[in-house]
């Protein structure tokens, strides 16, 4: 999830549905995507949330998705 249009290789509408942050923030999600940038892996299903500041990986959506995750 992300709120920067410029990290989206494509992007879809996509209606309906908050997403609620720390603090009880929320967040209106107005499309889903696709990340990529140059030699980096892409990421489907990404969401674009409307003034998002932060960009947060869902480790379990990698990890359904085929990529291999560790932590050093």
């Amino acid at each position: 999830m992300t709120g920067e249009k410029c990290m989206f290789q494509w992007l879809a509408p996509y209606h309906g549905g908050i997403v609620t942050f720390g603090g009880n923030q929320k967040g209106r999600i107005t499309s889903v995507g696709r990340t990529g940038i140059h030699l980096y892996p892409s990421i489907d299903n990404v969401l674009f949330v409307e003034g998002h500041k932060h960009n947060l990986l869902s480790i379990s959506q990698l990890c359904d998705s085929g990529y291999g995750v560790s932590f050093n």
